[in-house]
């Protein structure tokens, strides 16, 4: 087969770009290691950046977000029970859509018009500083897919960034000490909105899927077994980090999934190697305390469309050319935002109480400040440009 982007990873990342190219009349053919039901089990967030709405739009994909999704105009900050909302449309006139990252990924499978390939085995990357092309097997027999360009948009664990050599790659990490213990339940959400809680018992979220299902989570130690942990525990401990209206009004139930994710900030440059282009998960992580993953990762694919396009249109290597400084630029950005949130609503074992009173000083700072606050909303609906 020949194709013009051989597009690695079939998550919201890789849909969206196949998606995009495809509207400008782009040749993209998906490739990914597992099946459909595989990728759409995948439970992750889903707060979206107007951007990332914008996109779905772009892409035609944006119909039952519009109907199903749930607009925020703020969200919810605690410390030890003191409360304070930021109102980002009052602050910066903007505003977030709760809509599952699954349900995403489902929209723009049923959005694509070409066939992607599931279930592909020993995925490799040839010849990306030539002629590239992409080999896999599938139903026990090898296929090689040639193309002009190859998207690795196949995640942190993938096979696109292990196929840079490591002295053209430089990597910058920070693996937090502990991780977020979540569960998912099938109870209305606690609040009309997010609340993100500081106590000196350690963090917690109340988030939610829609009007009927909710994510609540809680900081545990990095390599904390969910097994260990019960249904009655996990809400006894959300509780005592709440406020106590926020835990008085808490509608529990059983646990239809509970895992441990671990926090880490990662970054890889640069994100282009000849004609490989590094985008979404594979290019970076960050700590979800900002809501930052999937609207990154989108935006990554917007510009890297863009320059494909550009390129295969109108005969341009300006978009290309400029693609990773022009993401890396904005990735960093998310980086400190999502780093700074993380510092302000944890608890660190190794600051103190010293650490303590600065997260308080921090806290109080930014319920008196009306600038503090902006920069907050500006950075949590997603910066312009």
């Amino acid at each position: 087969m020949r194709t013009h982007v051989a597009i690695i990873g079939a998550g919201p990342a890789g849909l969206m770009l196949a998606r995009l190219l495809e509207l400008a009349g782009v040749d993209a053919i998906i490739i990914e290691r597992r099946s459909p039901d595989y990728v759409l089990g995948r439970i992750r967030a889903g707060v979206l950046e107007q951007g990332t709405v914008e996109l779905m739009d772009r892409a035609q994909a944006a119909e039952r977000m519009h109907r199903e999704g749930h607009i925020h105009h703020g969200v919810e900050l605690s410390f030890d029970g003191d409360r304070q909302r930021i109102d980002f449309s009052a602050l910066v006139g903007r505003h977030v859509v709760v809509y599952g990252q699954t349900e995403v990924t489902r929209d723009l499978m049923a959005a694509r018009q070409l066939a992607s390939i599931y279930d592909a085995e020993d995925v490799e990357l040839h010849d990306f500083d030539g002629k590239p092309y992409v080999t896999y097997r599938k139903d026990g027999a090898s296929h090689r897919i040639d193309c002009d360009f190859i998207a690795g948009c196949d995640g942190y664990h993938g096979v696109s960034r292990r196929s840079v050599p490591q002295s053209a790659l430089t990597t910058f990490e920070r693996v937090y000490p502990f991780g977020w213990l979540g569960i998912l339940v099938d109870k209305p959400p606690v609040a009309e909105e997010l609340i993100y809680a500081h106590h000196s018992r350690g963090f917690a979220l109340c988030s939610q899927r829609s009007l009927t299902r909710s994510r609540y989570y809680v900081q545990v130690p990095a390599d904390e077994d969910p097994g260990a942990w019960s249904d009655d525990r996990f809400w006894d401990e959300l509780r005592s980090r709440l406020n106590p209206e926020t835990a008085e009004a808490l509608q529990t139930g059983p646990s239809i999934e509970k895992s441990v994710a671990p926090l880490r900030s990662f970054v890889a440059e640069p994100l282009r190697f000849g004609r490989l282009f590094l985008a979404g998960d594979a290019a970076h992580i960050v700590p979800p305390t900002g809501a930052k993953g999937l609207n990154l990762a989108m935006s990554d694919v917007a510009v890297l469309a863009d320059a494909l396009i550009e390129h295969f249109i109108e005969g341009s290597q300006a978009g290309i050319d400029g693609y990773s400084a022009k993401v890396l630029n904005r990735i960093w950005k998310a980086e400190r935002f999502s780093w700074w949130m993380t510092n302000l609503l944890h608890t660190f074992p190794d600051t103190g109480a010293f650490g303590r009173r600065i997260q308080r000083a921090e806290f109080d700072y930014l319920a008196s400040s009306v600038a503090a606050q902006q920069s907050l909303a500006e950075n949590y609906v997603g910066l312009l440009g």
